[in-house]
């Protein structure tokens, strides 16, 4: 009965009739309570640097991506912190035992770099790095799974190592990463792909040698859900960070489609759910095994959201999400448990485990396992987004990349775009806006030439923040009369056009007041809201009830701000005493919001500085909801 209460509740969520707390950030409440400072797969025993830790933590850093709150940033820096010193060493880590699993909590840390910019987490980085530079691998060219298990991949090593990697290649500019992550997956699929079902076995032994090993193929004899699951993972996760242009990008999708069509014929008609063997449902004592099934629902919905499978995949894991919540959750003491999760399963080591069906079916299956709670928050997290996508599908949002065009040194000494960008996580950027966008199904695209009606036209937002300055930029682009009539133009067609501005100083509003002015609006050179030090009321404004953008939102913070001189059609949508800060205005079939200042940068959304009594994240997804809203779909003439 409790299942089944569980089953009809979850339903009641998606469709709005219950505000109860997210299944995501229940699971994650679970996991902060059973590891509530460090690590380890049995709680009470010595923590250990695991791969298992890094999943649950990947699943909790979404929570945060989604809430704002800062406990479960909190949670993931306390957590690494016991392991990561201050020289970047990493307690219980030993990069010569070249084991694959050791690098996946490098995601974590590769976050907590990109977020705050300690050198700890950089070193620490550099470390799991160096360990890949001199990773065995097979004459092919693929990572070993272990030292321990010389010339094997496994469908496992691919989740533990290429989103890892293919991050790092972002972050610190090693493109040529990028040819080596499509490698891997390219080599998994080649020799661990099944022809006539479309299914990847669970291991590959170039060397033929083990036990386990076809002698033929090298292949394993079957094919485990939770590999397909990791396999799945890794394959959504690392195309987050391939460059659009890159070909491997186009790979690595096709790889996808082709894994996602062939999972998809083995899901459980009745329960949604995969087997543990997948293919052999009927065979028993064959089970539905919760792991396998987290994974593969998170690899379907993030992939059909990113738009790299085909939208109807989404019902694939809804149905299986579904499953979980129905057969697989119990309550205990306060908290959410997930039942039915294998706790380990692998390929040869001693004792010898010979990859046959009995002896998978001999592994212990558990509650409240790692690998299976932080699979499941991974796919709460993207099942819970699904209300809301049909507000962006198909709505491009541009973010100028040429008026506001300031760089840096990265990480790894490349020269990198920073400031208001999508990739800057730390806290003058706009990743956390962007992945408010990608909640509402939006897609997020980069202008960094000068805006005209051909690179336009597939925006349905286009959004110009803090052109620069000679201080900020050694040559900068004005905005000119040609740039104001290409912009001016695509929003008379329907466009969405935002400008953010800032103080006096830090902004050329000089020459955006050239694009402002077309529709009856000009930034005053001044300086509004100015806070001293940390008094946040002095930049608290009051949003009045009945306000056409902010719905759910009743107070923002903003500081030091540029006020707006508003005429023709513009009107005010927010004032501070009297004068307005906020407004838009009709311009032919489109809309255009104005704001003197960047306002949403991480910093104040993201809840780690500014208290959460001031609702900017709230502010934040009102007005992302209400620029989808109000634009059409992409300029198509």
């Amino acid at each position: 009965m409790q299942r089944y209460i569980l089953f009809f509740l979850f339903f009641f969520l998606l469709s709005g009739a219950v505000q109860a707390q997210p299944l995501s950030q229940k699971m994650a409440l679970t996991a902060m309570h059973r590891w509530p400072d460090s690590f380890s797969v049995t709680p009470g025993k010595p923590a250990r640097w695991s791969y298992d830790q890094g999943v649950i933590l990947k699943g909790i850093e979404g929570v945060w991506l989604a809430t704002g709150d800062p406990k479960w940033f909190n949670y993931i820096q306390h957590s690494m912190d016991y392991f990561v010193r201050d020289d970047g060493s990493i307690k219980d880590y030993d990069a010569d035992s070249h084991n694959i699993d050791h690098v996946n909590n490098g995601k974590l840390l590769l976050t907590l770099y990109r977020v705050t910019g300690k050198e700890k987490y950089k070193k620490a980085i550099l470390k799991l790095r160096e360990q890949l530079r001199t990773h065995p691998r097979t004459h092919e060219g693929g990572f070993w799974h272990k030292k321990v298990y010389p010339y094997q991949m496994w469908l496992d090593g691919l989740y533990m190592g290429q989103p890892f990697y293919a991050e790092y290649a972002q972050v610190f500019g090693e493109d040529s990463v990028f040819n080596d992550v499509t490698r891997q997956f390219v080599l998994m699929e080649k020799n661990a792909r099944d022809a006539k079902t479309g299914l990847l076995y669970h291991g590959y032994d170039e060397s033929r040698q083990q036990q386990w090993a076809n002698k033929q193929t090298g292949r394993s004899p079957h094919f485990w859900g939770r590999a397909l699951g990791w396999y799945g993972m890794a394959l959504v996760d690392a195309l987050d960070y391939f460059p659009d242009q890159h070909p491997g990008k186009k790979e690595l999708i096709a790889i996808l489609n082709r894994l996602a069509a062939a999972v998809v014929k083995v899901q459980d008609a009745k329960t949604g759910m995969w087997y543990d063997i997948v293919n052999l449902p009927q065979r028993k004592p064959n089970y539905t095994e919760s792991s396998a099934t987290a994974m593969l629902a998170y690899t379907l919905a993030k992939g059909a959201r990113k738009g790299y499978i085909a939208r109807l995949y989404q019902t694939n894991a809804k149905k299986a999400f579904a499953g979980l919540v129905k057969y697989k959750l119990s309550q205990s003491n306060g908290y959410t448990n997930l039942e039915g999760t294998v706790s380990v399963s692998g390929l040869g080591g001693k004792p010898y485990r010979d990859g046959s069906f009995e002896y998978y079916m001999k592994e212990k299956v558990v509650q409240n396992d790692p690998k299976g709670m932080g699979a499941f928050i991974l796919a709460a997290n993207e099942i819970e987004m699904l209300p809301n996508l049909a507000v962006g599908a198909g709505k491009t949002v541009l973010l100028d990349n040429y008026f506001n065009n300031e760089w840096r040194k990265g990480a790894g000494g490349q020269q990198e775009r920073w400031h208001y960008t999508w990739n800057d996580r730390s806290n003058g950027g706009y990743s956390f806006l962007g992945g408010l966008f990608e909640q509402q199904g939006a897609t997020l695209r980069s202008l960094p030439e000068a805006p005209n009606a051909g690179n336009l036209k597939d925006a349905a937002v286009y959004i110009i923040v803090d052109p620069d300055t000679e201080k900020e930029t050694s040559a900068p682009h004005y905005i000119n009369e040609d740039n104001a009539a290409q912009i001016a133009g695509w929003v008379q067609k329907g466009g969405v056009l935002v400008m953010l501005a800032n103080d006096a100083g830090n902004c050329d509003i000089k020459h955006l007041d050239i694009l402002a002015d077309r529709f009856g609006i000009r930034f005053n050179e001044d300086n509004l809201l100015m806070v001293k030090n940390n008094n946040y009321e002095m930049g608290r404004v009051n949003i009045p009830r009945g306000n056409i953008i902010f719905k759910n939102a009743k107070n923002v913070y903003l500081k030091e701000i540029s006020s707006l001189n508003l005429y023709k059609k513009a009107v005010p949508v927010l004032k501070s005493n009297d004068v307005a800060i906020m407004a838009v205005a009709r311009y032919g079939k489109g809309v255009i919001f104005a704001l003197g200042d960047p306002w949403i940068y991480n910093e104040y959304v993201d809840g780690r500085k500014l208290p959460l009594k001031y609702e900017n994240l709230q502010a934040a997804k009102d007005w992302v909801n209400w620029l989808l809203k109000t634009a059409t779909t992409n300029q198509k003439k």
